[in-house]
């Protein structure tokens, strides 16, 4: 269950790093962080070596005057454990625990993150600082939060050295309990891998060609078990010693594909994340929104922490692109929009040395005489005012399908088409919705659905029989369900289902496919509607990427290809299954046609889509428990906006926000540049 932090208003501060600077320095640290509204800072994250400079010494005088003095400011603290960044006389003392590439390569030290997940040497020496922390600050009123590492499998998320290949072995007795077992599921009787014992089974390492895919997947799996029992056993350790503090790590969703984040939610106290803007994109804040109702709805909907985002550039993109005038503003409370209740940072201040020099920081190099420092002061008094939104929700009628399984087994070798993309799909899909306002959550194919009228698939590759029941019978009760191709096509081996395409959801989409027709690479087909039934898609429309030798099965066609390889086949279609309806998509329409084809949808579920919002401002509502509601509207164009408000029309200036609420907020408005 999510824990709310003992905090009186919304979160508000970032990473900070006193240990990169001399003590005369903090104090000034302080004095700044109460002028700018910070409240929380995290702490400690890279500390390893400072805290323990030998093995078994200890020094945390110099941890203990820092936290005194944040306290004594009432800036509260969530403490990390610094395990994420080995010291070098481990490194030194255990050469044998640097992660290995794919291809065998061990990586060397000097960065972060350089150890195996299955190394019992570094798991005991994480236990060992993370128990000496939790003993000495376990109860400091400083401490509302512990944070364990940080950014688990953003660098090395797998690890194919002997220790891993053993522990993979032993991930794998305890999945199948017997080898023959192991042989069915894997389809080892292909290339002749058929294995008589658990011990002649290695890591899926590089090899002459494609490695059995089911290995890879489990792998996959493996890697992610592994790294969260080490957040586990930390977290453990933590929850021993102050068990009425929660416990956290900081996710990296929407960013990162290399965890099960569906796993991992239910294993922290606070669901927590870490966001940075694909800079070269000038539509960057949709991206940002699917990463924030992505960590939501981790969290079942509850508020959320956002742990780190950039105050302006960062330091690791090809072109690290400064944010522009009110820029920060917008997507610290796009995120609040969201769900979230904090917007924190990397960094507090900007290093002089190391990495990330060249990050931006809440205290940039050139000081507060700055922009971007009137701007960071600006956030922390527009975030007291609103402070009522702590706790509120954000509610959506529609969901998309989002697994990390089919996310991983999706881009495995030896598919149809190298454009076959999970997130190209998913992406693709979001889009659509944000620009027509809806307001989405990411859903587990297993969850509950029933809080939903439509639910999108856009990238289901896998879908585990019991899936395709939940999807079945939630249709069957009158939902709708709106499908992308390649989707229900295998079993959680990656084993094709019996009977044709599209696999496990053919009688729900109530078409059959008998081949796929992948189009070459910038071929397009031009998409007409059928007689039976016209959405008011544009006759124009196009469709690019993918084609299926597609048959009608009680669907009835709604668009149909004029011409390529599938001419005068179906193309999208829509099928009576029960009290609902089920939408296929059998290809890759143009904006325009998956847009009318979205609404379409979205008319069947009795989903009313908001009008009278220019494209670019987004609008977002949040609820609390006693029906108080706040509508953020975010203006991310050049040219000021009108829009339908309660009480009559609503102006929002280019590049602001403003924050409707029934009571007790009044509406206020952000500037530009503060």
């Amino acid at each position: 269950m999510a824990q709310r932090l003992r905090l009186t208003g919304l979160a508000y501060g970032g990473d900070y790093n006193p240990e990169q600077w001399p003590e005369e320095v903090w104090t000034e640290d302080v004095a700044l962080m109460r002028q700018a509204g910070v409240n929380l800072v995290s702490l400690g994250i890279f500390s390893w070596a400072r805290l323990e400079p030998r093995p078994g010494e200890f020094d945390f005088g110099w941890l203990d005057r820092v936290i005194d003095k944040l306290h004594a400011a009432d800036v509260s603290v969530d403490l990390a454990t610094p395990t994420a960044s080995p010291p070098a006389w481990f490194q030194k003392a255990n050469p044998h625990v640097r992660p290995v590439t794919v291809d065998g390569r061990e990586l060397g030290y000097g960065a972060r993150q350089t150890y195996c997940p299955s190394s019992p040497e570094y798991a005991a020496a994480a236990a060992r600082i993370t128990r000496e922390l939790a003993a000495r600050y376990a109860g400091h009123p400083a401490v509302v939060l512990w944070h364990v590492h940080n950014e688990y499998g953003c660098h090395v998320s797998r690890c194919y050295c002997e220790r891993s290949a053993a522990a993979f072995r032993d991930w794998l007795r305890d999945r199948y309990k017997t080898v023959d077992v192991l042989n069915e599921a894997w389809g080892t009787s292909f290339w002749g891998q058929r294995y008589g014992s658990f011990d002649e089974i290695d890591a899926p390492r590089q090899a002459p060609t494609a490695v059995n895919p089911a290995q890879q997947l489990d792998f996959r799996r493996f890697s992610s078990d592994a790294l969260l029992a080490l957040y586990k056993a930390e977290r453990d350790i933590i929850r021993a010693a102050d068990p009425n503090v929660p416990v956290t790590t900081n996710f990296m969703a929407g960013l990162s594909d290399n965890l099960d984040y569906w796993a991992w939610a239910r294993e922290v106290d606070l669901v927590a994340t870490d966001h940075y803007l694909s800079a070269e994109r000038a539509d960057n804040q949709i991206g940002l929104a699917l990463a924030a109702d992505l960590t939501r709805s981790l969290g079942g909907g509850a508020p959320w922490l956002l742990m780190e985002h950039s105050t302006s550039a960062v330091n690791w993109q090809p072109r690290n692109i400064a944010k522009r005038p009110g820029e920060m503003v917008r997507n610290s409370l796009a995120h609040v929009a969201r769900g979230a209740d904090g917007v924190m940072f990397f960094q507090w201040r900007a290093s002089r040395a190391g990495a990330e020099k060249y990050h931006s920081a809440m205290v940039p190099h050139a000081g507060t005489a700055t922009r971007l420092w009137r701007e960071v002061v600006g956030l922390g008094e527009r975030l007291r005012e609103l402070e009522p939104l702590r706790g509120s929700r954000v509610a959506a009628d529609v969901a998309i399908v989002w697994e990390w399984e089919s996310r991983w087994a999706l881009e495995l070798e030896y598919r149809p088409s190298v454009e076959l993309d999970f997130r190209e799909r998913i992406d693709a899909y979001y889009e659509r919705l944000w620009r027509a306002g809806v307001t989405v959550d990411f859903v587990h194919p297993g969850a509950d659905l029933s809080g939903y009228r439509l639910v999108v698939a856009p990238s289901m590759y896998v879908t585990r029989n019991a899936w395709a029941e939940n999807l079945r019978s939630w249709v069957r009760s009158g939902g709708t369900l709106l499908t992308s191709y390649f989707t229900g096509i295998v079993d959680e081996n990656d084993a094709v289902h019996p009977g044709g395409y599209p696999g496990a959801l053919r009688d729900v989409l109530g078409v059959r496919t008998e081949e796929f027709l992948p189009l070459r690479h910038g071929e397009t087909t031009s998409l007409s509607a059928t007689t039976r039934m016209d959405i008011g898609a544009a006759a124009s429309g196009t469709a690019s990427r993918w084609a299926e030798d597609l048959t009608l099965d009680g669907a009835a066609a709604v668009l149909q290809h004029a011409d390529g390889p599938a001419a005068g086949r179906p193309a999208v279609t829509r099928h009576a299954f029960g009290e609902g309806t089920a939408w296929y998509v059998a290809t890759a329409p143009d904006a325009g046609t998956l847009d009318a084809v979205l609404r379409a949808a979205l008319a069947d579920a009795g989903v009313r889509t908001p009008s009278g919002v220019p494209d670019g401002v987004e609008r977002v509502r949040r609820t609390d428990a006693g029906g108080r509601g706040w509508e953020i509207v975010i203006n991310h164009t050049a040219s000021d906006a009108t829009l339908p408000g309660p009480e009559g029309p609503v102006s929002v200036p280019a590049g602001t926000v403003t924050v409707l609420a029934s009571e007790p907020l009044e509406s206020v408005s952000s500037p530009t540049d503060q």
